[in-house]
């Protein structure tokens, strides 16, 4: 199976999964369950992209500043082809779409997404006084 290496993105996914929960409830009790979809899919785009960007950027070896910026730049290519692609399945796709809450739910993700630079990259140390 594919691991993330890189903790931000890791975590970042991560809250991006419980704002998908937190975001289908939500928007269900207020909007029904075509509502509780749509904020689902919205978020779920983000995360699926966010996945495959994770992995690309996992999967780097080298460590030259040319192939850094290779595996960024290939990495960020499939991310937006796989957002625009999943937006237009969901569109074509989900016929009682509620556009407003699915746009609205997948930019809040995205803005989720860049918190990824206020996550550390080594976990913290409890430090225990004797």
């Amino acid at each position: 199976m594919f691991q993330i290496k890189n903790r931000p993105l890791g975590i970042v996914l991560l809250w991006q999964l419980v704002f998908a929960c937190v975001v289908a409830v939500i928007c269900g009790l207020l909007s029904g369950i075509n509502g509780a979809f749509s904020g689902f899919f919205g978020v779920l785009v983000s995360v699926v992209a966010g996945g495959a960007y994770a992995v690309l950027i996992s999967r780097h070896s080298g460590y030259s500043a040319g192939d850094v910026l290779r595996t960024a730049l290939r990495a960020e290519a499939v991310k937006i082809f796989l957002i625009v692609m999943l937006l237009w399945i969901v569109f074509a796709a989900y016929k009682d779409l509620k556009p407003v809450i699915f746009i609205g739910s997948f930019a809040a993700a995205v803005l989720i997404s860049s918190m990824a630079v206020f996550v550390s990259e080594k976990p913290r140390v409890k430090k225990h006084i004797n």
